[in-house]
């Protein structure tokens, strides 16, 4: 019988063919596809994202292991949208208006979906309008943006007007961060929440949709 706690070390360490292969034998055995989500593949990215938020772990390691997340999945997503498994929220994120930089987002796309989050990422540069007509033609609970640079923060602030003079408000959650970022420009500037890294953003999406 396989052992899903194995598919969970092993993606832990990332190693990305011997979770295909766990995930595959499981599926052979007749585990179901939910079960093995759980219990191997988010059980093993929730020791990835503890491990990262206490800095027993770097960014090398979370991508790594977000690889061997994502080889699984490649093997269970069609077989959970057959069942009708629903994620536990659906999150669009990207980066704002005005910066480049994508590693921060990246991560946070990552551990969201470690954390059986359906994500749309809309990439970089992310213009507010853009953030609007995504939200209007998703289910989206939680619009996530990140900035790295100053000069991109007030993008952000745009954003949350965009939303608010579409009617959007109330549809959706927004989060905001990355370097530059605090919690009180977040308050500033009316996001619902602030999230300092990558670990803390799963957290703060679970507590913003009362997960």
């Amino acid at each position: 019988m396989v052992n899903l706690s194995q598919i969970a070390d092993d993606l832990i360490k990332g190693q990305a063919q011997a979770v295909r292969a766990g995930v595959q034998a499981a599926l052979d055995q007749g585990i179901l596809p939910k079960e093995i989500l759980d219990r191997g593949l988010i059980a093993g990215m929730s020791v990835v994202g503890e491990r990262f938020k206490l800095n027993q772990i770097y960014i090398p390691e979370v991508l790594i292991a977000a690889r061997a997340m994502q080889a699984g999945m490649e093997i269970l997503r069609p077989l959970l949208e057959g069942a009708g498994v629903k994620p536990v929220g659906r999150v669009i994120i990207g980066t704002v208006k005005g910066d480049l930089h994508d590693i921060g987002k990246n991560l946070v796309a990552m551990m969201l979906k470690g954390a059986g989050f359906e994500v749309e990422d809309l990439g970089i540069d992310v213009h507010p309008q853009q953030f609007v007509q995504v939200v209007k033609g998703s289910q989206a609970q939680i619009v996530a943006m990140s900035c790295l640079i100053t000069t991109s923060m007030p993008s952000m602030a745009e954003t949350i007007g965009a939303l608010e003079a579409a009617g959007l408000v109330g549809k959706v959650k927004t989060m905001i961060g990355g370097a530059p970022v605090t919690q009180g420009y977040a308050d500033e500037i009316g996001a619902d929440g602030y999230a300092p890294e990558a670990s803390s953003a799963v957290d703060k999406a679970k507590e913003l949709l009362g997960i």
